[in-house]
């Protein structure tokens, strides 16, 4: 909803900035000041400062709403997809041609045709679906059978959905070992030197604080810094798969430093006994974290700005949701990946000080550099579709 009120790309890229922003931000805000309260004050004050927050969003979000720019909805832009594949697999014996003019291109459905005349040679399955044949026009040019006929248009929103699920895919890829890092990262801190000075102790969960604050600063030096920046060397922004491709590669590198610290973890251990509390300072686990907060603010406002982009005007809504899917399947992914490493080694006991998390955070590492290079594969044959205008706009 926020992305649809403006109509540059590069506006629409900078608010995706910003609402991640916002999100990691208030995510630190909560994880310190507010947990602050709770211990400090009581839970009463804690919760009740989480209640006011939520009463004053609601109330800004109500007075704003006449100014909003509301897009009307046009029925289930899911079931346009389906009838691609229903009307495609009941002509399945239908030669496909090569003349425009066999094709249905009329938009019934409130569609903008940004397609070419004749159907693109990927999936050509599916180019059957808009192939017009006997008794699929009404004498009104409609179609009599919605099931047995689709608009060109539909036919190449459905093949750039499918276009675009191997780079989805890399993007739980990428996700799973940042989950695993969160969890293991926690694990280190209960066992090293979490005092900061004589009074203070740092709580192991409020670690992962410095992903957030790591994510909000990058956020606010890539949008008022870098992208103008460069914009004006190149002459347009960098592209999402510009942005996503460099948050894969901070995020690989999060995991090599995390493995680097946990085996100079793990020497110090040795000497001293796996029962004792490492004389290492936990401040050593900051730069992997926010390595981790680095690329996360490359990589989930681009895939954000890429699927918003790329995917079907009906589809804007489900595009802005892939990301929250990527990371709820790489939260179950992480769960399944550890389990199995539980299982067949011994590098998680329930004493990390006994096992070898390094090796572990190393595994990692591996998946994140072999999913980097399919990454690189997936990105280097995908051809823009959305924003091939946004680049003619630029050098106009």
């Amino acid at each position: 909803m926020g992305a649809d009120q403006f109509d540059l790309p590069q506006h629409q890229w900078s608010f995706f900035n910003w609402y991640m922003f916002t999100l990691y931000a208030a995510t630190a805000i909560s994880s310190t000041a507010i947990v602050y309260v709770e211990d400090t004050v009581s839970w009463g004050w804690g919760l009740g400062i989480c209640v006011a927050a939520n009463v004053v969003g609601l109330v800004v979000f109500v007075v704003g709403s006449r100014f909003y720019r509301h897009v009307k909805p046009k029925g289930s832009p899911f079931t346009g997809l389906a009838r691609v594949l229903v009307a495609a697999v009941r002509k399945r014996n239908v030669v496909v041609s090569n003349k425009s003019e066999d094709y249905y291109h009329r938009a019934d459905f409130g569609e903008v045709n940004v397609v070419a005349a004749t159907p693109t040679d990927t999936f050509k399955f599916l180019n059957r679906a808009a192939l017009k044949i006997e008794g699929d026009i009404k004498p009104d040019g409609s179609i009599a059978k919605l099931w047995k006929l689709c608009t060109l248009q539909e036919v190449e929103d459905l093949k750039n959905l499918i276009r675009l699920s191997p780079l989805w895919s890399t993007g739980i890829l990428l996700s799973t070992p940042l989950a695993i890092q969160m969890s293991l990262a926690t694990l280190q801190a209960i066992s090293m030197d979490r005092h900061l000075g004589p009074h203070f102790k740092i709580p192991a969960g409020s670690m992962l604080v410095f992903i957030s604050i790591s994510t909000s600063l990058t956020l606010i030096f890539v949008d008022r810094f870098l992208y103008p920046t460069w914009q004006k060397i190149t002459g347009q922004f960098p592209p999402p798969l510009q942005r996503i491709g460099i948050g894969h590669a901070l995020c690989a590198l999060s995991m090599a430093v995390s493995a680097i610290v946990e085996s100079n973890r793990l020497k110090i251990t040795h000497n001293i006994g796996a029962n004792s509390i490492v004389p290492f300072s936990v401040l050593w686990l900051v730069p992997q974290l926010a390595l981790a907060g680095m690329g996360e603010a490359f990589h989930f406002p681009g895939n954000i700005a890429l699927f918003y982009q790329e995917f079907p005007t009906a589809l804007k809504s489900t595009a802005t949701a892939m990301v929250a899917m990527m990371i709820a399947v790489a939260f179950y992914l992480s769960t399944a990946v550890v389990g199995v490493v539980r299982r067949q080694t011994g590098w998680l006991p329930n004493n990390i000080n006994e096992g070898r998390m390094d090796n572990v955070y190393w595994v990692c590492f591996g998946l994140g550099g072999a999913n980097f290079v399919y990454y690189l594969a997936c990105a280097s044959f995908y051809k823009y579709q959305g924003l091939a205008k946004v680049v003619d706009e630029n050098k106009a």
